[in-house]
């Protein structure tokens, strides 16, 4: 699937908050403590924006949002942003849509923060070998304050190459 990654539009508010929610269904996610009851969840044009938070979509050659990608700064963390409501549609999977995405959201991140971080389920075990693969390394225990208390799996990335 060939698809563009351009920053969020108004238009594109609906179609990611159903994509989200989809993909919140299909791993058990749509309950208290994740994504699913984010007061902002559908106001993406509005919320991101800035350079400390940004997002970014994927449109399919018929002009379709198959998945989207965002990063906000991490609550109690400087120099910490956080990987933000990546989902991609199951036809848009292994298709590199989810590649384009992140490595726009990492790119863009590097200029204003030192470190990613980013929050999942234990049942999504592709989406963890897919952040890995992506220079993601588990962490043991939650960093910040995200209000996603459902989620168990925890991954950062440096953002900025150590100078000796």
């Amino acid at each position: 699937m060939k698809a563009r990654i351009r920053e969020v539009e108004q238009r594109d508010n609906a179609a990611v908050e159903a994509i989200i929610r989809y993909c919140l269904k299909e791993y058990s996610g749509d309950h208290e403590g994740t994504a699913w009851c984010d007061p902002d969840l559908g106001r993406f044009s509005e919320i991101y924006g800035t350079p400390q938070m940004r997002y970014w979509v994927a449109e399919d050659e018929t002009g379709t949002i198959v998945g989207g990608a965002g990063y906000g700064p991490l609550p109690g963390r400087p120099g910490v942003c956080e990987l933000q409501k990546m989902y991609t549609l199951p036809a848009a999977r292994g298709t590199g849509v989810a590649h384009a995405l992140v490595e726009k959201v990492l790119e863009e991140a590097g200029r204003h923060y030192d470190l990613c971080y980013l929050e999942t389920f234990g049942n999504m075990k592709r989406a963890q070998r897919f952040y890995e693969k992506h220079g993601f390394v588990r962490s043991d225990a939650p960093m910040g304050s995200t209000g996603h208390i459902a989620c168990d799996v925890f991954f950062a990335k440096p953002l900025k190459e150590e100078t000796a």
